[in-house]
């Protein structure tokens, strides 16, 4: 069982984000633990999961989850360990804003049980972050990690974003390196993307931004993938690099398309070839749960082919791709004399330049 937790509370929305997040002051922490207990108390009987002898892993996403009280946490792993007994060595991943980390926190977080940190840095530089409405500064970054280490956290992820607008003049390799010598366990790297609704978007329409163009984008993609190799870290997936046995746990079950339960406003479930998602907003989820009225937006059954798109999808996202059968033999030849995908062992893996194109590749399919 691998278990997701929505926590939508942010106090302010970046520039970039579309995320189900709810802004506020103060986070509502009783009335959130309240309502994912609820919704768990029912999901823990479908017969996917009483089937489920343990937990393997539990994910604290966001929004900004380290806006909850580490009471809250607290009792939010202590019931589900409860209900279901936790694996050996199952990992929890807190997402945590940098600024969020204080010695305090840290502590209390390992007390709850958490043993993962994932940390949104995005960027060193001071302006960049000003310029995305992050919270935090650059100095905050490495205060956190330390207090992470003196609270006894042995595995720490750092988040960064790329392909910014040029205007910014970010020195994306000064950030690399900046990352690096912080002695992270994992990385993940995001490219920007402009979505719909967001400031980004509004700013991009009026002209006051311009979005990192092709070029840019591959060769600050390059650049990481070329650093983080020769730090010693594996690039295992599209946007996730880790040190050798410390790959994402909870992530890589996606990616195998192993089943998960989500708990929390707008998260999303698999088992059993069903998929469903709840309610989006915060407070139509909250009351739903409250009132005992249905808190699920919406479900599916995937026909075969779209199941067999995922499953094409998600392996090539992997180092360790997909059965070579997958993929039709004339097009997997094209792929490996491209110089984008390489076949061993009866499977066949994109490489770097290979993940660039990972969409376009897999629609032609």
């Amino acid at each position: 069982m691998h278990l997701y937790l929505h926590v939508p509370f942010c106090a302010r929305r970046c520039t970039y984000c579309d995320f189900a997040i709810a802004v506020r002051r103060e986070t509502p922490a009783a009335s959130y633990v309240a309502a994912v207990l609820g919704e768990w108390a029912q999901r823990r009987a479908h017969p996917s999961w009483t089937q489920s002898p343990r937990i393997d892993s539990i994910y604290f996403g966001g929004g900004t989850p380290s806006r909850l009280p580490a009471e809250a946490i607290a009792a939010l792993v202590a019931r589900l360990q409860t209900d279901r007994p936790l694996a050996r060595g199952a990992e929890i991943t807190l997402e945590a804003n940098p600024d969020d980390v204080t010695p305090v926190a840290a502590r209390a977080w390992r007390a709850a049980g958490v043993n993962r940190l994932s940390l949104g840095v995005q960027s060193f530089d001071d302006r960049v972050l000003r310029w995305m409405h992050r919270t935090h500064d650059a100095r905050a970054v490495p205060v956190a990690v330390s207090a992470a280490r003196a609270a006894g956290f042995e595995e720490i992820s750092l988040d960064l974003i790329f392909g910014l607008p040029g205007e910014l003049e970010r020195d994306w390799e000064a950030d690399l390196h900046r990352a690096l010598a912080l002695g992270p366990e994992h990385l993940s790297l995001y490219g920007l993307t402009t979505e719909p609704q967001t400031p980004l978007a509004r700013w991009t329409e009026r002209g006051l931004v311009r979005p990192a163009d092709d070029g840019r984008y591959a060769a600050e993609y390059l650049a990481a993938h070329a650093a983080l190799c020769a730090a010693g870290f594996e690039h295992y997936e599209v946007s996730n690099a880790a040190r050798p046995g410390r790959r994402a746990r909870h992530n890589s079950a996606y990616w195998s398309r192993a089943p998960y339960l989500g708990l929390g406003p707008s998260a999303h479930s698999a088992a059993g070839g069903e998929r469903w998602w709840n309610l989006r907003d915060w407070t139509a989820y909250q009351r739903a749960i409250a009132d005992g009225r249905e808190w699920v937006a919406g479900h599916e059954i995937p026909e075969p082919p779209s199941a067999r798109l995922e499953e094409l999808y998600l392996g090539l996202r992997t180092a360790d791709g997909v059965p070579a059968g997958l993929v039709p033999e004339p097009t997997a030849a094209a792929w490996v004399r491209s110089g984008w995908a390489g076949l061993a062992g009866g499977r066949l893996r994109l490489t770097v330049e290979g993940w660039l194109r990972l969409d376009a590749l897999v629609a032609a399919v």
